[in-house]
């Protein structure tokens, strides 16, 4: 066969695979756009559970309490279902968290997606060699350190925490996956402040919530 003819059937066979790609991801995309459809009311249900607690921790802020949905077999039951649903077509082989809040629903969400959880601590909290990310906060700044040998190059790998407010630990958290040449394939929280700029920090990665405040 002449190289004109390998060069074409080269170009058909990449076509071809762009088009099985995007038709990939058009298919996740649909799924998890109904699926978030048929978890509308049980997103409305664990609202019902989550406390509001005005000025705390500080004057204008309204904290989240979780609390009495942790405390409720229903309640936590009912949301790791919902995260898992939400979360089911991205195949990660990893859930990571970061201390401490991410350790909450991690590895129960982990087990249901068939994955591993790894642990990403704060400075010193970790016995074997470490990797670092430091990131800022509102006043100053933080670190996270993850085991060297924690993710593999090529795992894919889901971003998980309880609440999506700025996006910093997040952002650290997919830093710290890529450094160790993993493939950050989402972003899963419980709870997302929508008012605040944390889905832009984490673009172009794949965010979902199960529950949106749109105002403090």
């Amino acid at each position: 066969m002449s190289s004109a003819g390998n060069v074409d059937r080269r170009s058909e066979l990449a076509r071809t695979e762009g088009r099985n790609t995007r038709s990939s991801e058009l298919a996740r995309t649909e799924r998890r756009n109904a699926r978030s459809s048929e978890l509308a009311g049980t997103t409305l249900s664990l609202e019902s559970y989550i406390r509001s607690i005005p000025d705390f921790p500080k004057p204008g802020i309204v904290f989240r309490d979780i609390t009495p949905l942790l405390a409720s077999a229903q309640g936590l039951d009912a949301s790791l279902t919902a995260l898992t649903a939400l979360t089911s077509d991205l195949s990660p082989d990893i859930v990571i968290g970061a201390e401490a809040r991410g350790f909450l629903f991690g590895p129960a969400l982990a087990q249901r997606l068939g994955a591993g959880f790894v642990l990403a601590r704060k400075p010193g909290s970790l016995p074997h060699k470490t990797i670092r990310h430091e990131y800022a906060l509102e006043y100053g700044s933080s670190v996270l350190e993850l085991h060297e040998d924690a993710i593999c190059a090529g795992d894919r790998v889901l971003v998980h925490d309880d609440l999506l407010a700025t996006g910093g630990t997040a952002l650290a958290l997919c830093s710290l996956v890529e450094q160790l040449g993993g493939e950050v394939v989402g972003c899963a929280f419980l709870i997302e402040l929508a008012f605040l700029p944390g889905r832009a920090a984490l673009a172009p990665h794949d965010v979902q919530a199960l529950i949106r405040y749109e105002e403090e």
